[in-house]
């Protein structure tokens, strides 16, 4: 039977597929997203609202709509934040719309709108690999060591750089002179055992900031927990997933249900909004033969904060004196719906200052791979998150996601500010001061 499309290369089946069309008739165009929407409300476009967004996707899937250049460009605007899905009163799931559709939008795109063959190879074959991220990162700790790339920087060199390349190179974050040890497979709880419990790594977060797993680890024993870091672990599969490449994705999050049997362990743990969002989804976009297995291991994901909370944290002691600020990161706050439980363990820090942001759950603009994907957009709302930030007076602003701190960090440089940029449980490691030997 021929494949039904709509003129553009859509293929109508296969979105019929993966989309219950229910999802749409959910939304009642009441627009109580719009003012949520980062992309609404950077530039007042209703076809880059969400409402707009599902008129346009129940558009193409109807036939009423190809898709053409304009529908193109405003679904790839969208940073699937899903902000809009904390908003709605009538319970959209607009995660579970958009993210179809960019898969559709790359398996059909022209070829003069695909992203470079350099942004594929980087989104592909780099990030979600955390072993040549380190290894694509061994030059960058050289040049940051002799201070070579403060001085291209100063002389201009840099600029001669591709753009994706460029962009990168600005968010690279201090790296530590020497690659860090990995973690053991297993660390002992700090007294009476009270849980035992998986260690998600990632793969740029690990990359990038192993310190930040490191202390995650700390932390987690300072709180009576075994943890196993099971070898074999791999990306989620967001970055993959995200950038429209479906058959990767769906390979990545079966090695990792392999590799974390939910039978061993009280809790899997992940400390990035964007991970931890897209293993809570693993029932959803997996095939119906994975659904079973998928669910169980669902029901044990947890953000660090969410787990720390439930089992009742042990109360730090040692005093941090700072004025802290905290940013929601899009796929902890509205992906996971967790809100409270970093605020609730920032606020037992001895010392700390925890100081409203407005406006914190206005994406920074970092959306996992998008300030590569579309940068201008981006840069918008970089700008907007660090004008909100520069008005808190903070000496530090914390959040739950690497992207996040990728971002928001490469701003404040920009800016010139003294201010910190790091993750929460960066801050109640060292709370905790040094593991008992």
């Amino acid at each position: 039977m021929a494949t039904a499309t709509n003129g553009h290369g859509v293929d109508l089946d296969w979105l019929s597929e993966k989309i219950d069309y229910r999802r749409f008739q959910d939304c009642i165009h009441c627009g109580l997203c719009t003012a949520s929407c980062p992309t609404y409300v950077e530039n007042g476009d209703e076809n880059d609202s969400p409402r707009g967004r599902i008129y346009l996707m129940r558009g193409v899937v109807d036939g009423r709509l190809g898709f053409s250049d304009a529908v193109r460009e405003h679904l790839n605007l969208c940073l699937d934040c899903r902000a809009c899905e904390s908003a709605c009163p009538s319970g959209v799931q607009y995660g579970k719309l958009i993210e179809p559709f960019k898969v559709a939008l790359q398996n059909s795109a022209p070829a003069g709108q695909r992203p470079s063959l350099l942004q594929r190879l980087i989104l592909t074959q780099l990030f979600p690999y955390a072993n040549r991220v380190k290894l694509s990162l061994q030059p960058a700790r050289l040049f940051q060591k002799w201070g070579l790339l403060d001085w291209f920087e100063k002389v201009g060199l840099t600029k001669l750089l591709p753009p994706t390349v460029r962009r990168l190179q600005s968010m690279l974050p201090t790296l530590a002179p020497k690659a860090a040890a990995p973690l053991p497979e297993v660390l002992p709880p700090v007294g009476p055992k009270r849980a035992r419990v998986a260690l998600f790594l990632g793969c740029v977060a690990d990359a990038m900031f192993p310190e930040t797993n490191a202390a995650t680890a700390r932390v987690l024993q300072h709180n009576g927990c075994e943890v196993v870091v099971p070898e074999g672990q791999v990306c989620c599969g967001a970055i993959h997933y995200h950038s429209g490449y479906e058959k990767p994705a769906i390979d990545l999050a079966r090695a990792n249900m392999a590799m974390f049997n939910p039978d061993d362990y009280d809790a899997i743990i992940v400390n990035a909004a964007g991970c931890g969002a897209m293993f809570k989804d693993y029932a959803h976009f997996l095939p119906d033969e994975d659904h079973v297995a998928a669910t169980k291991f669902v029901s044990k994901v947890k953000d660090i904060s969410e787990f720390l909370v439930t089992l009742g944290p042990i109360r730090p002691t040692h005093e941090i004196a700072q004025k802290v600020t905290y940013h929601d990161a899009c796929h902890l706050c509205h992906g996971q719906q967790v809100r409270s439980q970093p605020r609730q363990l920032l606020g037992m820090i001895p010392g700390i200052e925890l100081v409203p942001l407005e406006e914190s759950e206005i994406c920074c603009g970092a959306a996992g791979t998008y300030n590569l994907t579309q940068p201008e957009m981006s840069e918008r709302l970089g700008r907007r998150k660090m004008d909100r930030i520069d008005d808190t007076g903070a000496e530090s602003v914390v959040t739950g996601n690497v992207g996040c701190i990728l971002q928001i960090a490469r701003k404040v440089k920009e800016r010139g500010r003294d201010i910190t940029v790091e993750h929460p449980i960066d801050l109640l490691d060292r709370a905790y001061g040094d593991l008992p030997t």
